[in-house]
């Protein structure tokens, strides 16, 4: 979710059939059937990120090492990779924006490296073999800075007045480590950043270690056992207050705070957590990950005022002036946690699959507290004109957050409701989630998989609510 998603004049995208075709092409190239080594593709042919991730492997583990200085605003460090060939090759990409790669090796062997705008081309020493396992170990520095998107938000690599905040929805993991930054390609990770003493390194995850290094620094070490997607990591630097918890079911809960962010509407926020995550687990089904949280961060006059569902541990902004954080959005962010984190979209284009199941949680929570009933948020929706200016299975690069995604996948969800009867539903609402844990689905998996809830034509409801653009007479 994007906290105040902004809009700019939209980018023609292929049209859906034509990029699904695209897509699955080159998936399929990329995998390969043996013969000879190629070169692994610069992008994973995704609708609206085309250049998005790479082709002719796939990633299994990141280890991180890095070490940051705030004063200069320097990150340095190694990155190893391990990844399988999906077809034999000869060169393969990783994505990297900006950074000065100083060195890689590919199964301890040096390999030759160039570099093409925000592909870092490797060149192993030996062709690889479609099957083989292979470490590649990358060691980098640079100031890393920021992306802007389509819609012009940015992403990437914040830097603070203390310290840092990494933040990468859609591509802006490589703005601080090198990857297959597309949400298809998900794997486990060990994340180690080392700061000067007095400073806090907050990632995803569990925290493995926290030991002093020479230089009068402290390493944190996070260990993220359960698959994430690049865009989902996180890592926040600076002064902050940690709060640990558990939920009634004993999951545990780990909690950040910038102190010059800690309002009392955002800490009374916080502190719910437990009761919320509680509450999702009985309506979503068990909690997929090993803990939870949140990071309330502050990054002062900079960009970057977003709330993002990063794994297991969402991030808040708590800048001055920035409103403090309702509950709903809270809410909003956890539910993510089923829905995106442990679900993960296919390609771009499925962002619904996110930001429609978040959303509607959001109508359920409200309902919940006392507040307006789902049909009452449905019909305020429906009411909207903002919500009707594209179909929420077709957004463009620059129409990712806009309101469309958010409401109208919210309605879609609202309809199935209706047309399903409630028992359906909420079997529904466990069992997606249930059917996809910690892998990756698409809108097409979605209105396959309702199918199997009732004996009536879904057809109809897809074509008008989801791929629609015209808005129906009434709700």
């Amino acid at each position: 979710m994007r906290l105040r998603p902004r809009v700019r004049p939209p980018q023609r995208a292929l049209p859906r059939a034509l990029a699904s075709l695209f897509l699955a092409c080159c998936l399929t190239a990329c995998a390969g059937d043996g013969g000879s080594p190629g070169a692994g593709a610069p992008g994973v042919g995704d609708p609206l990120f085309p250049n998005a991730g790479n082709g002719g492997y796939d990633v299994g583990h990141y280890g991180l090492d890095l070490a940051y200085d705030p004063a200069s605003g320097r990150l340095s460090g190694t990155a190893a990779v391990t990844a399988t060939a999906t077809r034999p090759l000869r060169s393969f990409d990783l994505d990297l924006s900006g950074m000065r790669v100083d060195a890689v090796t590919v199964a301890g062997q040096g390999a030759q490296f160039s570099r093409a705008g925000t592909e870092l081309v490797v060149r192993p020493a030996e062709p690889l073999e479609r099957g083989e396992r292979f470490d590649t170990v990358i060691t980098y520095q640079g100031v890393p800075g920021v992306i802007t998107d389509p819609d012009g938000s940015q992403e990437g690599w914040f830097r603070t007045d203390d310290g840092a905040l990494a933040l990468g929805e859609p591509v802006g993991s490589m703005a601080w480590f090198p990857g297959d930054d597309h949400p298809s390609d998900k794997a486990s990770y060990d994340i180690t950043v080392s700061v000067p003493h007095g400073l806090t390194v907050v990632s995803n995850g569990e925290l493995a270690a926290a030991a002093a290094r020479a230089g009068g620094r402290t390493a944190f070490h996070w260990h993220v056992a359960q698959p994430m997607a690049t865009y989902l990591a996180t890592v926040a630097i600076g002064h902050y207050t940690v709060t640990k918890a558990t939920t009634g079911g004993g999951l545990p809960v780990y909690t950040a705070v910038d102190p010059r962010s800690n309002d009392p509407q955002t800490a009374a926020a916080v502190s719910r957590i437990p009761e919320i995550v509680t509450w999702e687990s009985g309506i979503f089904g068990p909690f997929p990950f090993s803990s939870t949280g949140a990071i309330v961060a502050h990054l002062g006059d900079r960009q970057g005022g977003y709330a993002l569902e990063t794994q297991n541990r969402p991030v808040f902004p708590g800048n001055e002036g920035t409103p403090a954080m309702p509950v709903t959005t809270l809410v909003h962010e956890l539910s993510h946690e089923w829905y995106g984190d442990s679900v993960t979209p296919h390609s771009w284009q499925d962002i619904w699959l996110n930001e429609g199941f978040a959303t509607y949680a959001e109508w359920l929570w409200k309902a919940h507290e006392g507040g307006p009933t789902e049909q009452q948020s449905a019909a305020a929706a429906f009411a909207a004109t903002a919500n009707w200016a594209f179909a929420p299975a077709s957004p463009t690069a620059a129409q990712l957050f806009a309101p469309p995604v958010y409401n109208r996948g919210a309605l879609v969800l609202h309809e199935l409701r209706r047309t399903m009867g409630d028992a359906a539903f909420f079997r529904l609402l466990r069992a997606w989630p249930a059917a996809h844990r910690h892998g990756n689905a698409s809108t097409e998996d979605f209105t396959a998989f309702c199918a199997h809830f009732t004996a009536k034509d879904l057809n109809p409801l897809f074509t008008t609510w989801l791929y629609g653009r015209a808005k129906p007479a009434h709700i």
